[in-house]
């Protein structure tokens, strides 16, 4: 069938089910891309770790897959985990693998020719399971991050995505030889503003100012920590910026910084999950990737044969104020930019729309400069002080929505001639405390296969991704 939802540019397989990124990695030169993978239908199921290689992040080689369900403790899936690069440079993939009682447990792979710069064939340790749930945990155990070697001691540790007596956990195991693990007496951090922790990760960053990434490993006066969360069962990947206490093996968070999806910073807004990042030692900076699920119905990727992809690859890194993460497309992606169109300077009044001439395909990279006369500014709503969830606020007020202040204004995509379909990717402005903030959206409401789909799901034809 024709696949015009299809991306041309982001990473997907040819075909079948895709989620979490697993274990990103740079070795002998080449990029790694692990990912859930399930090599027989476009659902969720039968999960394997798929694998990808690539020299520039942008075009991706497909291999077989490096671990599939083969063993009593993984026969009903080799789920998510990382990558880990020990001491002496070989890789180590740590991974959730789930078994005939659907008990959750931590197993470990190395490659078995480590002079093959694609690491083809990977071989599952005698020693499996390494890590067992505690009893009444054995759903509730998985995602084993990129693991990191003590200051002194030399001891491997790595944390375990947890729910325990209701609290979002990061558990902390810890070994002196990456292969026996026993749990820390304390958790590494924990909330009771969240359940389940999914994909959790802790990674350093710079205070500096600059855009450099730091490895793991990488223990030194100058830098903050980031702990990630992807909550079970939200869709929500958010993070916190604090320090690690290296003595007593737990992450303390930053005055300010609070540990729920309402109001905790989010890594990003939509269709966005599972993020793992790692460190890029050819260019010194840390790249992230995540994934984009379907808004189309199980029923519609069983007919179109494919499920899911990745979002592009992003390097992040602290702001200059130490408040938050900055990211921005690799610069590989540039290499994609071909026939450039040049829009003239142009004035838009109130309700009009401009079409932009010479763009006619799906796919588009677009930049676009807004300037704002003052007077116009200074009508800009108020941001009220209740209004600290940026989703009710894009409810609120949507691209459509007549009221008062700075905006709606932006751009109409994937519209039809008469305008009577489009997605909005649109921009509202309100003060707070003598400072201008920025609401940014996505509207979907006027899009007929994603009112369709919603529709169908939940009765709800609005559909609105924002972000403050």
């Amino acid at each position: 069938m024709a696949q015009p939802y299809r991306t041309a540019y982001h990473f997907q397989p040819p075909r079948n089910w895709i989620n979490d990124p697993n274990g990103p990695m740079i070795y002998k030169g080449i990029y790694h891309l692990f990912y859930q993978y399930n090599p027989e239908a476009a659902i969720w199921g039968n999960l394997a770790w798929g694998h990808s290689t690539s020299t520039d992040l942008v075009d991706w080689t497909i291999h077989p897959p490096a671990l599939i369900p083969s063993d009593s403790y993984d026969i009903n899936g080799c789920w998510s985990g990382s990558v880990t690069l020990l001491q002496n440079g070989t890789p180590a993939i740590l991974y959730t693998g789930c078994d005939t009682q659907d008990t959750q447990l931590q197993n470990l792979a190395i490659p078995k020719d480590l002079s093959d710069p694609y690491l083809i064939e990977w071989i599952k340790s005698d020693h499996n399971p390494i890590m067992v749930p505690n009893p009444g945990e054995e759903t509730l155990f998985r995602d084993p991050s990129t693991a990191w070697l003590g200051p002194d001691d030399g001891i491997w540790r790595v944390i375990i995505g947890n729910e325990r007596e209701g609290n979002g956990t990061a558990i902390l195991y810890k070994s002196k030889d990456f292969i026996h693990w026993t749990e820390a007496e304390r958790p590494l951090h924990w909330t009771n503003e969240t359940r389940m922790w999914e994909c959790p990760e802790i990674f350093p960053v710079l205070v500096d100012g600059t855009e450099n990434g730091v490895d793991t490993k990488v223990i030194f006066q100058g830098i903050k920590y980031v702990l990630k969360i992807s909550v079970a069962g939200t869709g929500v990947d958010y993070y916190t910026i604090g320090n690690y206490d290296h003595e007593n093996d737990v992450y303390i968070p930053d005055d300010g910084f609070v540990d729920n999806i309402e109001s905790g910073l989010r890594v990003d807004y939509g269709r966005f999950y599972a993020s793992k990042s790692f460190f890029d030692s050819a260019k010194t900076r840390r790249i992230l990737i995540a994934w984009v699920d379907e808004s189309t119905s199980r029923e519609i990727d069983i007919i179109k044969g494919w499920s899911g992809l990745q979002t592009f690859p992003r390097k992040i890194w602290l702001d200059k104020a130490g408040k938050q993460l900055v990211q921005w497309p690799v610069e590989e992606l540039e290499t994609l930019r071909k026939n450039q169109v040049i829009l003239p300077a142009t004035t838009l009044k109130a309700g009009s729309k401009s079409e932009i001439p010479g763009v006619t395909g799906a796919q588009a990279d677009v930049e676009i400069s807004f300037s704002i006369p003052i007077a116009t500014l200074e009508q800009a709503e108020d941001l009220e002080s209740s209004w600290s969830n940026s989703q009710e606020i894009c409810r609120q007020k949507a691209s459509s929505a007549n009221s008062t202040g700075v905006g709606p204004f932006g751009l109409l995509v994937l519209a039809s001639n008469t305008i009577e379909e489009y997605t909005a990717v649109f921009f509202r402005i309100f003060k707070k405390n003598d400072k201008f903030v920025v609401l940014m959206g996505c509207d979907q409401k006027s899009n007929a296969q994603e009112r369709r789909r919603t529709q169908k799901s939940n009765g709800n034809s609005e559909r609105k991704k924002c972000n403050l």
